[in-house]
């Protein structure tokens, strides 16, 4: 080993917990001291790295050979211990095991489909909008937009039936928090979330889909031998939990920071190029999915720390996002900024496949929202929702003025 790299015994230590309760609200006071203490620094709590410069954040996402997903994306180290829960067939899976299920879900979920639900999906932002507007002026936007459309629009298109959607939320909100450890976000969710993944398990087989969605394109991949029989209720669960909760907070963390700086709603509502591009800022700015984690398959080096074989790395998505190393200003919103290389999707081989679908989805809903709103600002205290791994919202209130 070369004398020129860092020993374990030398890493700095981080004593923070993310997983403590201001931590799980809000972790930027975390996420700040381990991006400005080195390139990688060691969770005292919990026996782990952790790196958060968009530098070595993006080089370990690209890296699925020396920094893998198959042990967990989450703390508990399943190269260590048996898993004790569920894990994802997409994201915590590598090549050679990840390469049918992703090719699927990449054809299914590519322009072709998007172009089919572009037109249904602007019309159902324009009729939530207007009759939104047609009782209130002052409402939670959180509930009643950037979770009300996408538990209408993407459900649909999957094919899930009317009834029990909510369920989604509650269910995806539980995988994300049993991404931490075991603490009590995750023990008192537990027996709700046990009833939640059965109803997702029946709703993802195959007669309880609706026909022509997105969820029987999955099923008749299997009938093809894309995929097998076995592999298909999870892709379409993978689906279901990945679809919805990211995008809703996402949506969130743009119309709060919409409602906070009226001049950049006034950009929005005026240019549907900043439109488009708006949501990969809130992104940048408000990471939904704040941190994942890999496990390295052997001894690696990362930024000149040498790092054994099957040790767990935190990678601060939203740490790199507001990197100054790489971003002019970050802690400003900006939706005239170019966002490109943020990580609020992911990147490389796990990137998010649903990404074009967030994206039109956010289009649509702000083109509504522009043809009708003038003004908006904040109503009260938006209420964070804690999570282990999300910055995820409970209320946004907003108060707008309209314009026919």
């Amino acid at each position: 080993m070369s004398s020129a790299l860092a020993r374990p015994e030398t890493v700095p230590a981080i004593d923070s917990d993310p997983y403590g309760e201001a931590g799980t609200v809000d972790p930027t006071t975390f996420q700040v001291a381990v991006r400005e203490t080195a390139d990688v620094v060691r969770l005292a709590r919990y026996d782990c790295y952790a790196t958060g410069r968009h530098e070595h954040v993006t080089s370990v996402l690209r890296n699925w050979q020396d920094f893998g997903s198959t042990h967990g994306v989450g703390l508990s180290n399943f190269a260590t211990s048996k898993p004790w829960r569920q894990k994802s067939i997409l994201l915590e899976a590598d090549p050679p095991h990840h390469d049918a299920p992703h090719r699927v879900l990449a054809d299914i979920l590519g322009p072709r489909t998007q172009r089919t639900l572009r037109e249904d999906w602007f019309a159902d932002a324009e009729t939530l909008v207007d009759r939104l507007l047609g009782r209130t002026t002052t409402f939670d936007a959180l509930a009643e937009l950037a979770m009300a459309f996408p538990l209408e629009a993407f459900p649909n298109a999957v094919g899930i039936a009317q009834g029990d959607r909510h369920r989604l939320m509650a269910f995806s909100d539980f995988l994300f928090n049993a991404f931490g450890p075991r603490n009590a976000l995750v023990r008192e969710a537990g027996p709700a979330a046990r009833r939640h993944s059965e109803w997702v398990n029946e709703s993802c087989r195959r007669e309880a889909l609706e026909p022509g969605g997105l969820g029987e394109m999955i099923w008749a991949a299997a009938d093809r031998g894309e995929i097998t029989a076995e592999q298909a209720p999870d892709v379409v669960r993978s689906l279901f939990a990945a679809g919805v909760n990211t995008t809703v907070h996402a949506l969130g963390s743009l119309l709060y920071a919409l409602a906070n700086h009226p001049e950049q709603w006034e950009l929005v509502r005026q240019d549907e190029g900043v439109r488009r591009r708006a949501l990969d800022e809130a992104l940048r700015w408000s990471t939904p999915v704040q941190s994942f984690f890999r496990t390295t398959t052997r001894g690696v080096t990362l930024a000149g720390t040498a790092i054994g074989a099957h040790e767990k790395i935190m990678v601060l998505l939203g740490a790199a996002n507001r990197d100054p190393r790489r971003w002019n200003d970050p802690d400003a919103f900006d939706v005239t900024r170019d966002p490109a290389g943020h990580v609020g999707f992911g990147t490389g081989l796990h990137a998010c496949l649903g990404q074009s679908f967030a994206r039109l989805e956010a289009e649509a809903l702000l083109t509504a929202m522009a043809r009708r709103i003038e003004t908006m600002e904040p109503a009260g205290d938006a209420v964070p929702r804690p999570n282990n791994t999300l910055r995820a919202w409970e209320h946004i209130p907003v108060r707008v003025t309209t314009q026919t």
